[in-house]
């Protein structure tokens, strides 16, 4: 019984630490969590942050406070950080939607600019997401004007879309040595209609899952109709995956197709030229909707999952998902297994629809509305096989174990991009951030580089908080010491197991007397301490709560 009443005043204990901050770092089991440095670029405000587990800055590249972000940032193994950026001001921007970028930087790890890209005018502009390849070039998303005659001229039925104007996407391969577009794919090309014989690309759809029905979904959604908002790159298979959705839908791409062949229907790896080699999520977008029922629902995220991960995993090459809207007030992470034949390189179908029919990995937060985002979030596999989750409108992160206990929390703390004080309350879309994406420590980019910690993003923040969780949650389990009786109203009893200094503190730490613990039993007078929580705490930082009650 004194063993139990010990358990559940410990537990207490770690409770109230952890509800302690509000923002910030709010949890963290050091044992079981991955450790490494989490990188962000929250919205409404023009800077990115590599954080470390505790929550504590160990690295800023700053900008002026007329950007926004446009939206990722990425870290190359050589130190650089490339990242997408826009104009805080939006008034009067020809072309503008929610994810709208404008401008590609690399910078280096001192911040200075080695190269800038923009694509910003009447007819296109930049947006989203960019996937930097192993070569140096980069892969951006182009939003693509379409007048209404040319979405007639197409076979668009404007009696269910009422503008003059409509926004599709197209990808380009960017090399920063020269600024040249090595190569380049439109959805543009790849059409399909079976509302007006008289137009292009007239079709039977079903049959033609390969290409893109210019009339889904019936009704419009806005003028980014596409709204391309994630792209990936696959070294190994030489493709390419965007996320669509609106469609509801990845789709992969052979990029190993030249830019002529990008726009027909030959050529490539594949044979396809520039068809879809692939979509799943949602096959009612090419009329299949009878084998397969959706399962994507305004995905975000979609990426192979390779990165830091060991080739003998068995969820290396996989894809990962970001599931919004998969219920009415929760998301979730899905992970899918394509059904890819490398002897014939291609993606096979049942019955004319591409599979699987469900994911194999399907989880929510263990309370399921508190992983709830229309938009923005993101997915990572670590490679200790947890799972990093960041709802991007709470700016809420988790760390996941395999048996799905929590181990990590953190909550942007800004609000409408301005720091807060620790203890302040956030409320949806306060701090909405569109990723967070952890590097291993030993990640060559960080190789002689400064990542000692330099504050924190919140203000007034309390900056023993990491070392009480970790002590409290690590270290207690690791001290054989022995206290009873627990809880006590005059004197404790020690047994101790060496000769050891060691103090008493209260619930905030602080220091109340000092004390000499000799081999086997040591009775302490706590007659003076007020009743609470008090900790017994050695040289080697081993922590033993105990509890004062009369």
């Amino acid at each position: 019984m004194l063993k139990y009443i010990v358990s559940i005043i410990f537990l207490m204990f770690i409770i109230h630490v952890k509800s302690q901050n509000t923002i910030g770092l709010i949890n963290y089991n050091k044992d079981l969590s991955y450790d490494g440095y989490n990188l962000i670029y929250p919205h409404n405000q023009p800077n990115v942050y590599l954080l470390n587990n505790c929550g504590e800055i160990v690295h800023t590249w700053r900008d002026s406070s007329i950007w926004r972000p446009g939206n990722t940032a990425y870290i190359t193994k050589q130190g650089k950080l490339i990242k997408c950026k826009r104009n805080r001001v939006i008034t009067g921007n020809p072309i503008w939607f929610g994810g709208g970028g404008a401008i590609v930087e690399i910078r280096d790890w001192e911040n200075n600019l080695e190269w800038s890209y923009e694509i910003n005018d009447t007819l296109q502009r930049l947006h989203h997401d960019i996937s930097p390849m192993p070569n140096g070039n980069i892969l951006m998303i182009v939003w693509d004007k379409k007048t209404k005659n040319e979405l007639i001229a197409a076979g668009r039925d404007t009696s269910t879309y009422k503008e003059n104007e409509l926004h599709a996407d197209y990808i380009i391969e960017v090399n920063p040595k020269n600024n040249e577009i090595v190569w380049q794919w439109s959805m543009w090309d790849h059409l399909i209609q079976d509302f007006d014989p008289t137009k292009a690309n007239f079709g039977n759809i079903a049959d033609h899952p390969e290409r893109i029905d210019i009339n889904f979904p019936s009704v419009a959604g806005g003028n980014s109709w596409l709204h391309t908002n994630a792209i990936d790159y696959n070294e190994e298979l030489d493709q390419v995956m965007i996320s669509i959705p609106t469609f509801n839908e990845i789709w992969i791409l052979d990029h190993s197709t030249t830019t002529a062949q990008a726009t027909g229907s030959s050529g490539g790896l594949s044979g396809r030229g520039g068809d879809l080699m692939y979509r799943w999520g949602n096959s009612a977008t090419y009329k299949k909707d009878d084998v397969f029922k959706q399962t994507l629902f305004f995905q975000h995220n979609v990426h192979w999952i390779d990165d830091f991960i060991s080739p003998l995993n068995p969820n290396y090459g996989k894809i990962g998902i970001f599931n919004n809207r998969a219920g009415e007030n929760y998301s979730t992470v899905n992970f899918i297994n394509p059904p890819w034949d490398m002897y014939e390189w291609r993606y096979s179908r049942t019955s004319g629809a591409w599979g699987p029919a469900s994911s194999y990995y399907e989880n929510k937060h263990p309370e399921p509305a508190k992983l709830f985002s229309g938009g923005l979030s993101s997915v990572q596999l670590l490679p200790n096989d947890n799972i990093l989750i960041l709802s991007g409108s709470s700016g809420y992160a988790f760390e996941l174990t395999p048996k799905n206990d929590i181990v990590w929390e953190y909550i942007v703390p800004l609000k409408n991009g301005n720091q807060v004080n620790q203890g302040s309350t956030i409320s949806i879309n306060d701090n909405t951030t569109f990723r967070m994406y952890r590097y291993p420590n030993d990640f060559e980019a960080f190789d002689g580089k400064d990542l000692t910690p330099k504050g924190f993003i919140e203000l007034n923040p309390d900056i023993n908080y990491c070392n009480k969780l970790v002590k409290t949650e690590n270290d207690f389990q690791k001290n054989n010491t022995n206290i009873y009786p627990n809880p006590s109203s005059d004197i404790i009893t020690i047994e101790s197991l060496i000769d050891i200094n060691a103090h008493i503190s209260d619930i905030n730490n602080k220091q109340i007397l000092t004390i000499q613990l000799n081999v086997g039993k040591n009775e302490i007078d706590i007659t003076r301490l007020p009743n609470g929580l008090y900790f017994i705490t050695t040289r080697d930082g081993l922590v033993k709560a105990f509890n004062v009650i009369r």
